[in-house]
């Protein structure tokens, strides 16, 4: 009986799949052949005849194996992305939120900026200080992962500002409503309240995310070029 995985490897020009994934893949392929090689051998065919009618199945090996390494890149990318972006932007949003929420449980009080100075006159923002000032680590960490795993210079300044995303879309849905509703609310109070908003959950944390993070990248990007 033939080796069914290292006709398979020939076939598909096995030298350059070396993977782990794609040997898997081979083994798999090469036990289909084997079954359909053994059914056709109980139907009364001679093993040479059995083994070109099963390998006649794939009417293009190289399209097949291009297909596969195409599959394996996609897969890669795929993986790199979750570690380089999407493990370290969900890591620091977290760890932004579970800070953001134990400040407000335990203190110490925000500091509260209101348009007409800081007296509690309508539209305010409330500026929680510790939680920037934790951002700067929070920042430091998410791009210290993010560089561990290979990430590109803009994948680290994603991971870095992760935690003020949720926050920016919600500026950017807001926006639009406002000037829908702009006919129904006060024009300059709305105005007023948007760019307070603004600046307290995306311009502050922004700028403490990037202060603790911008150094740990810079300093990453001088040990990898040398």
């Amino acid at each position: 009986m033939p080796n069914w995985e290292v006709l398979v490897r020939e076939k598909l020009g096995g030298g350059s799949l070396e993977s782990e994934k794609l040997r898997e893949v081979i083994a798999e392929f090469a036990g289909h052949l084997e079954e359909t090689f053994e059914q056709l051998r109980r139907q009364g065919l001679s093993e040479e005849a059995a083994v070109e009618r099963a390998l006649s199945q794939v009417k293009n090996w190289q399209s097949l194996g291009r297909k596969i390494q195409k599959a394996r890149m996609k897969e890669d990318v795929m993986t790199d992305r979750v570690k380089q972006v999407w493990l370290p932007g969900f890591l620091t949003l977290f760890l932004s939120l579970m800070l953001l929420m134990a400040i407000q449980f335990f203190g110490p009080q925000p500091v509260i900026v209101s348009t007409s100075g800081w007296r509690m006159t309508a539209p305010v923002a409330v500026i929680y200080v510790p939680w920037l000032l934790s951002l700067l680590l929070i920042g430091a960490i998410g791009v210290y992962l993010a560089g561990r795993a290979g990430a590109s210079p803009r994948a680290m300044l994603l991971s870095i500002l992760f935690p003020v995303l949720p926050y920016s879309v919600f500026f950017v849905i807001w926006i639009p409503v406002s000037l829908i509703l702009d006919d129904h609310i006060g024009h300059n109070t709305m105005r007023s309240a948007l760019l307070l908003g603004l600046v307290a959950w995306v311009v502050l944390p922004g700028v403490a995310l990037l202060a603790g993070g911008l150094p740990v990248q810079i300093v990453k990007s001088r040990r990898a070029s040398v």
